[in-house]
């Protein structure tokens, strides 16, 4: 386990081995002049707005929303064409906040493109704290219900994810964590969004398209990537 994940963090990746982590105190966590902007990445047949709670949130809690930054995509198209469009998106917030790294944020299949910018298109060196809510990391037996380049990537056993974990699965120095639910109802199997070397949570009952939306999920994922 990386030595940069937080301590809190860190002593609920033991606990969640049986249960579910305790919720965080709500507003623990604040914006300071050393937080970095945050880019926001969804997930298959979804858009940018799926994080305007989220969004919300954190500007609640003190984040400018030029440091807060979601985009839409074509989900269908392969997750390495993604990873092209994430890496424009974070030169861009890079650029407009003067800021040296960001954190990613992400739900569902966004956890991929992310992934695969930070292995292969040198994203290492400007992502602080990179998170996935549901993540289809080793892959889910949903995406064997449609067809597109990007669902075909997400099944379990495809060529692409077993390109993405081969070797080091947290590569580079940004701290990584995931978030999954044993409610989920979409990622099958739910362990397929753990990593090795990850901070890696087990939350409480939240369904798939809820992960983003769940205020104590909010509350860890604010204190992770603003240690």
């Amino acid at each position: 386990m990386r030595t940069r994940i937080s301590s809190w963090l860190l002593a609920a990746t033991v606990a969640v081995a049986t249960v579910a982590v305790a919720p965080t105190p709500a507003h623990a966590m604040t914006y300071t002049p050393s937080s970095n902007p945050i880019l926001f990445v969804h997930g298959w047949n979804s858009s940018a707005s799926t994080w305007n709670t989220m969004i919300g949130r954190f500007q609640t809690d003190g984040w400018p929303s030029s440091r807060l930054r979601a985009f839409s995509y074509n989900t269908s198209q392969s997750n390495a064409t993604t990873a092209q469009q994430v890496s424009q998106e974070i030169d861009r917030l890079l650029a407009g906040t003067g800021a040296t790294k960001v954190d990613v944020v992400t739900h569902s299949m966004g956890g991929l493109s992310s992934r695969y910018y930070l292995k292969n298109l040198g994203g290492g060196s400007k992502v602080d704290r990179w998170v996935s809510l549901g993540g289809p990391n080793h892959g889910t037996s949903s995406a064997n219900l449609c067809f597109s380049t990007a669902c075909t990537e997400m099944r379990v056993g495809s060529t692409f994810l077993a390109t993405l974990n081969s070797g080091d699965e947290t590569p580079g120095v940004p701290a990584y964590g995931t978030w999954r639910s044993n409610c989920d109802g979409v990622i099958d199997p739910v362990d397929s969004t753990v990593l090795a070397g990850a901070a890696n949570v087990l939350s409480g009952c939240v369904a798939h398209n809820s992960l983003q939306n769940d205020a104590t999920i909010y509350a860890q994922v604010r204190d992770f990537v603003n240690p």
